[in-house]
């Protein structure tokens, strides 16, 4: 691509409108098979993506930077750019590039934006993880108060809540926003706390989340004349609302996501667990990243992608209301009662497909035929599953489900009658409409498959006509087709009444030629039958997509169905398989559990073929336990189990333990585990101390708070007289349920000193100066913490150990002389340099059993070797062979 000096293509200038238009995108423009990019955008996107950067010609005396990728691998490619970060403008052609050239040879195919790709808005499955939400969040705040909108595009799930500037974190900790809408004027008040969190942050206009206009909006989009029927709504709810439908329309260009009606979700609805707690106790992903080793990769034996995303949001967020807290056990009681039933139908639910993400594809024009056929399917499996609850006792939650799977026979009956068993992936591609479905369509495709035999059925047909068994009918680039005899015979067709058929068209020097109108028809026919018959499939389509999106309501509904069931029966299959228990919630304060363990670990310890050691834990007289015990104890473990021993139970879930009786928790605080934030200039202590300063200043008298290790990051008095306090305080002021885990043996007083404190301690044994961890946590106070012995077991060299242990020795003399005489042994203490070499170890001469053992090569040993080799050694050492 050539320009004059200063000037642009017209291709080129078409580029730089569009793409002034979105300056905060990567622009892919479409050129044939490929998106191409230009300037700074294909130097970013070439870097992003580890592609080739090509120039294409110059502009303003420079060249033109270039890359692109295929069209149809782009998704891929979409994937990573909006992984790191980007957000990307699609530009398409509208036309054909055929109707351009008309204009004249200078005119350019007419592009423009068709969407924005941002990481809360996709919709493509490769794009998505099918059993986890892509939630796309809006704040908005009116007259001092907040609310948080949210909706996942690919399901069309909305709700909203209000939601102070305090609980902002925690609750898109909660939903794991991957993109938070914000006013340009209060961008900069929350900008740096969503960062923190992970997701993406777009500035709007004010104007995007005005009340009043947003108002309209939503009931225009719901067809009503009030959102009254939804629930009554507060401003700053309407506001965040309009927000998130502004950002869609900007982003999918007019192209509404299929929305169902917004659910306003109460604030005290459900436990409240900050961001900090999530991390430690790895409700929904690892700390390494991933599902793998969170309590969810733990307990997810759902087989749909439906029934996943519902456990995901069971675990998020476990609710403090009693009676769906029971509805929900009472569904896993029922499967875990009924095995036998539990079973087939997990078998037929791994024949649903992802209803919900599936209609919102078709909503917005990026479906196909396979979500067509994998909708036609679900339908299908739901009429056998509801054949298998049929007749039977079930409690409410399953029998409402029961009644959702029916009353899709006409829907049903269609896709059969319309569809293909296995469609291809897009409608442009043709193949998918079933045979007899469709007269035309069928005529189509016969002329298109089968022309060579209509022609020789028509052949057959004039001969039998005409008398002539030789007439032909033959086909050229320049008559197409036509009918063909000899001279002899054309005197017939020439005379009537053949000749009122017959239009003579061509005589060479030895045949006649001739044409018919119901040939030249069938001519036409048989030419454009292929693309008469993808036109059709794509009418067809059109019409079979409206009639699903006519029924979203009620196949959403079927989907909610089809994933309470299948979680129901899920955690059926786990409680079954790990022994898990039916836990006793009520209103109380109560925290009683028997037999407790840590599902997570485990599952570890299962898969190594090692036993897991259950443990109790009772809060009813005493609410705080102070547990001592020395590292790799368990102590860690011993807390975290418990924690989500109470998320299980409120999420409607058995869980691991013998039994378990748990008052309603409505707080889960988690300070377990360090790390520092170098970015913000935290240390491990600051980012300590900050997360035990949000506990004491939130945590009610329902909450559970488990804490591990305060004030292990300053100096030892420093550090003892902040666990002291935070522990006091815990009980006094917040008086809380908590587990409170420190090596200061000091605290342990505090039992003596406070009536609801109880201590405990996780039990060692000591073995020829090793440690033996027996992770039996029992009433009672540590007198050590073993600190040396954990030391030798991570592999530090033998002089450092020998080393900690005289100047530990050293050490606690003078702690119990007292007075200066800790400071005296400290300036006494030689250094390790001067310090008297450990007695050398006088090697011991190996014995004869040793050295007969360090001849044999066991992989070379037959079974009757290896026999005598074991008579050999009983021999050697004063037994009696045989």
């Amino acid at each position: 691509m050539s320009t004059a000096a200063g000037g642009v293509t017209p291709m080129m200038a078409q580029y730089l409108e569009i793409k002034q238009a979105n300056p905060d995108s990567l622009l892919f423009y479409r050129m044939g098979d490929f998106y191409e990019m230009f300037f700074d955008d294909a130097v970013a996107a070439a870097e992003a993506l580890d592609i080739a950067l090509t120039k294409r010609g110059k502009h303003l005396g420079e060249d033109i930077a270039m890359c692109g990728v295929p069209v149809h691998a782009a998704e891929g490619y979409l994937l990573t750019l909006i992984r790191k970060g980007f957000r990307v403008a699609i530009a398409e052609q509208l036309e054909d590039p055929a109707e351009a050239k008309k204009r004249g040879a200078k005119s350019v195919v007419k592009r423009d934006v068709v969407r924005l790709v941002t990481p809360g808005t996709l919709t493509e499955e490769s794009l998505l993880d099918a059993r986890r939400h892509n939630f796309l969040a809006a704040y908005a705040t009116v007259r001092d108060e907040g609310a948080l909108a949210w909706v996942d595009i690919s399901t069309g799930a909305l709700s909203v809540m209000t939601c102070s500037a305090m609980r902002l974190g925690p609750e898109l900790a909660r939903l794991g926003a991957r993109e938070v809408l914000l006013a340009e004027t209060i961008e900069a008040d929350y900008a740096e706390m969503v960062s923190d969190l992970g997701a993406a942050v777009t500035p709007l206009g004010a104007t995007s989340f005005d009340s009043t206009s947003g108002e309209r909006r939503l009931c225009e989009i719901f067809r009503v004349g009030s959102l009254e029927g939804f629930g009554t709504f507060t401003r700053a709810e309407i506001s965040a609302l309009a927000g998130l439908v502004a950002y869609l329309e900007i982003t999918q260009r007019g192209k509404l996501p299929l929305l169902r009606p917004p659910v306003k979700e109460g604030a005290r609805a459900a436990m409240q667990i900050d961001a900090a707690t999530r991390r430690s106790l790895e409700l929904t992903s690892a700390m390494t990243g991933g599902r793998a080793g969170s309590l969810l990769g733990a307990v997810d034996r759902t087989v749909t992608a439906g029934g996943a995303r519902l456990l995901e949001r069971r675990l998020s967020a476990p609710s403090c209301q009693l009676d769906r807290i029971r509805d929900r056990q009472a569904a896993v009681a029922a499967m875990v009662e009924e095995a036998t039933l539990a079973e087939p139908l997990r078998e037929a639910l791994r024949g649903v497909a992802d209803i919900d993400r599936a209609l919102s594809r078709l909503a917005l024009e990026r479906g196909g035929p396979r979500d067509m056929a994998g909708l036609r399917n679900s339908l299908a499996q739901a009429v056998e599953i509801a054949g298998l609850l049929e007749g039977r006792d079930l409690p409410e939650l399953l029998a409402d489900a029961a009644r959702d799977l029916v009353g899709h026979d006409m829907l049903l009956a269609l896709l059969e009658a319309a569809l293909v068993a296995e469609p291809p992936l897009l409608a442009r591609d043709g193949g998918f409409v079933a045979p007899g479905h469709d007269p035309d369509l069928d005529e189509a495709r016969r002329l298109r498959d089968e022309g060579r035999s209509v022609i020789a059925g028509m052949q057959a047909e004039y001969a039998r006509q005409t008398g002539i068994a030789s007439l032909k009918i033959k086909h050229n680039n320049v008559l197409g087709y036509f009918i063909e005899t000899t001279a002899t015979h054309a005197e017939k067709m020439l005379a009537p009444p053949l000749s009122d058929s017959f239009i003579h068209r061509q005589t060479t020097a030895s045949q006649v030629r001739f044409t018919t109108v119901e040939l030249s028809e069938l001519e036409t026919k048989i030419l454009n039958a292929g693309a008469r018959a993808l036109e059709i499939e794509k009418r067809l389509y059109a019409s079979l997509r409206e009639a699903m999106l006519d029924e979203a309501a009620r196949l959403s509904e079927l989907a909610r169905a089809l994933a309470e069931i299948d979680l129901a029966c899920g955690l059926a299959d786990l409680a079954r398989a790990r022994d898990w228990c039916r836990p006793v919630v009520d209103d109380s304060r109560a925290f009683e559990v028997c037999g407790g363990r840590h599902p997570v670990v485990e599952e570890a310890l299962r898969r190594d073929g090692a036993p897991f050691v259950a443990n109790d834990c009772d809060l009813g007289e005493a609410p705080i336990h102070l547990l001592t015990g020395p590292n790799m104890a368990g102590k860690s473990t011993y807390l975290r189990q418990n924690a989500l021993i109470a998320v299980l139970a409120q999420a409607g879930a058995y869980v691991p333990a013998e039994s378990a009786h748990v008052g309603i928790v409505s707080q889960l605080f988690s300070r377990v585990g360090a790390s520092d934030d170098l970015a913000r200039g935290r240390s491990t202590f600051m980012v300590e101390m900050v997360e035990t300063a949000a506990i004491l200043n939130q945590a009610d008298d329902r909450a559970l708070v488990i804490l591990d290790e305060i004030g292990r990051g300053t100096a030892t008095y420093d550090g003892l007289s902040i666990a002291w306090a935070t522990l006091e305080h815990l009980h006094e002021v917040n008086r809380c349920r908590a587990l409170f885990a420190t090596h200061y043996h000091e605290m342990s007083a505090l039992a003596g000193k406070l009536a609801g404190v109880e201590n405990a301690t996780v039990a060692v044994k000591e073995w020829e100066g090793e440690v033996v961890f027996l992770h039996e946590v029992r009433r009672g106070t540590a007198d050590r913490s073993y600190g040396v012995q954990v030391a030798r077991l991570a592999g530090l060299p033998d002089s450092v150990i020998e080393r900690a242990r005289v100047v530990l020795e050293a050490l606690e003399a003078g702690e119990r002389e007292g007075g200066g005489a800790r400071r005296a042994v400290i300036d006494d203490l030689p250094l390790f340099a001067a310090a008297p070499p450990p007695a050398p170890v006088s090697p011991v001469k190996p014995s004869g059993v040793e050295a007969r053992l360090e001849e044999v090569l066991p992989d070379e040993l037959s079974p009757r070797d290896a026999l005598a080799l074991v008579y050999e050694l009983k021999a050697m050492v004063g037994g009696k062979p045989g």
